[in-house]
């Protein structure tokens, strides 16, 4: 099987897992995470491996405690399919380092894992996807689905949230969201591109929060 053939097999094996999402994290978030990779990728001065930067961006949610029930058996899941498309040991495991540990929360742990330049790359893509424009219609679509306040002016960002406080929705509203984790994304990327992309999407980001409480006031 070829490199072409096996990113085939991944792109369906993707799109069957993620095509039911309700929550921001469907097939279209995957295919928008993979081609901002792929760019990112073009743009870096280091050459990746390309099966494993597109691979991963694909992957990247199939394991998400957020999204599955079971991450483990998802991610056994993964590395078996994965082994049947004939990834050798190695990709295997460069990949699944990548999935299991780009996400957000994983940087709120005491000791955050890093990341290869492919796994670098495959952050940087996926945080992109969570600012500007698209970012806040997918901010507001998740907390939708799990029936968070929109805005509450009395309840104040969370800081220096642990992984466990972080994915307590309870104390959390869509627009403390925003000041939690969508804000600081920008000075946590890894490439130079993606520092270029984020600039642009994070001005958009507050000049939507400005008109936001404006409006929620009755001023605009």
């Amino acid at each position: 099987m070829n490199i072409e053939q096996q990113l085939a097999a991944v792109r369906r094996y993707t799109c069957k897992k993620m095509k039911n999402d309700k929550t921001g994290h469907g097939f279209d978030h995957i295919q928008r995470v993979v081609a901002t990779a792929q760019y990112l990728a073009a743009h870096e001065s280091q050459t990746t491996d390309r099966l494993i930067v597109i691979s991963a961006a694909y992957l990247h949610d199939i394991a998400d405690d957020k999204l599955v029930a079971d991450p483990q058996k998802s991610e056994a899941e993964l590395r078996l399919f994965l082994e049947s498309i004939e990834f050798s040991t190695t990709q295997i495991a460069a990949v699944v380092a990548i999935t299991h540990n780009l996400s957000f929360s994983k940087s709120l742990e005491k000791n955050p894992p890093q990341l290869s330049l492919a796994g670098q790359i495959v952050q940087d893509a996926d945080r992109l996807d969570a600012i500007g424009a698209i970012g806040i219609a997918r901010a507001i679509y998740y907390g939708g689905a799990h029936q968070e306040t929109i805005y509450d002016p009395q309840i104040k960002p969370r800081k220096s949230l642990s992984k466990t406080e972080y994915r307590n929705l309870n104390n959390e509203t869509i627009i403390n969201h925003f000041y939690e984790k969508l804000l600081k994304l920008k000075d946590l990327m890894n490439t130079v591109s993606g520092k270029q992309l984020a600039e642009q999407r994070q001005q958009f980001m507050l000049a939507f929060l400005t008109e936001f409480k404006a409006e929620w006031q009755g001023k605009s």
